[in-house]
């Protein structure tokens, strides 16, 4: 008898259970009434990515007590879907504790940043206006190969952004990555499974999107996945895996001098009981 074969079945009951618990759920996560004045940006191309890929600035909301903004570039393709999907990302972002800046743009891609200059430079003008007003310590944006054109297009468009800034202008930039994966990662982190259960639950805010698609209940086998790759991308081919049954990868730098610069060689992992500001300097 094959030994794997309770395993599988478990595995696939769970997930099918996954599947019909109930979504947008009325609780919230815990906010804390004290934060920090250091600030995060995620640039999300579209409402749910921010809990897809937001598992490391959960930890610097909880942990460090970081402030982290959402900034929804694009709130979807779908016209008849924007005004729901504007009340989803919010009940998502409520739960996070995350606050919200919904930009909304439109046609951010390749296409329109060759083609289109005036309006991929109004876009650009844009998020340039958030950098300055927020300041942030750290951003968190698609990588340049991310499978997708909206998150390939706000790579370049917070790219063409951070251009304009000011030379004495630096943060720290995490790239990110779902559609696509990226060729040289630098980061695995440890997604606690208290953490996760929250991600899944403010995923499951975008009722419109998960009820067609129930990938929320697909988000632990995904990061679990991730931690099998990140160990010998991150860590070094042949390595030892660490011991971490959740994460999430990432490609860490700096925009130093006007440009992105390497922040460490070769590559790291944050385990759950490291403090996650200390990648970030502090």
């Amino acid at each position: 008898m094959n030994p794997f074969q309770k395993f599988v079945a478990e595995s696939a009951r769970i997930f099918q259970s996954g599947k019909k618990l109930p979504t947008g759920l009325k609780s919230k996560a815990v906010r804390f009434a004290a934060r920090s004045p250091l600030n995060v940006l995620i640039f999300s191309p579209h409402p749910d990515d921010e809990c897809i890929v937001g598992g490391l600035a959960l930890r610097l909301s909880r942990e460090a007590k970081w402030n982290v903004i959402n900034v929804a570039v694009t709130l979807g393709s779908n016209r008849g879907r924007l005004g729901a999907r504007l009340k989803e990302l919010n009940n998502a972002c409520d739960f996070l504790g995350f606050d919200l800046v919904a930009v909304g743009l439109r046609e951010i891609n390749l296409e329109t940043r060759r083609n289109k200059a005036e309006q991929w430079n109004s876009a650009v003008g844009i998020i340039l206006t958030i950098l300055k007003w927020r300041k942030p310590r750290a951003i968190f944006l698609p990588h340049e190969n991310d499978g997708h054109p909206a998150h390939i297009g706000t790579h370049f468009l917070v790219l063409d952004a951070l251009k304009r800034m000011p030379r004495s202008f630096n943060c720290f930039v995490v790239e990110t990555e779902f559609w696509g994966q990226m060729a040289n990662p630098n980061l695995l982190v440890e997604i606690g499974a208290g953490d996760l259960a929250d991600l899944i639950a403010a995923l499951s805010f975008h009722v419109g999107e998960v009820k067609r698609n129930p990938y929320h209940a697909r988000l632990p086998a995904w990061m679990m996945d991730n931690v099998r790759r990140g160990a010998e991308i991150s860590g070094g081919r042949g390595g030892l895996s660490p011991d971490f049954t959740f994460g999430t990868i990432y490609r860490l730098q700096e925009w130093r001098g006007g440009k992105l610069q390497k922040v460490f060689s070769g590559g790291k992992f944050l385990g759950a009981k490291k403090k996650p500001a200390g990648l970030f300097g502090a």
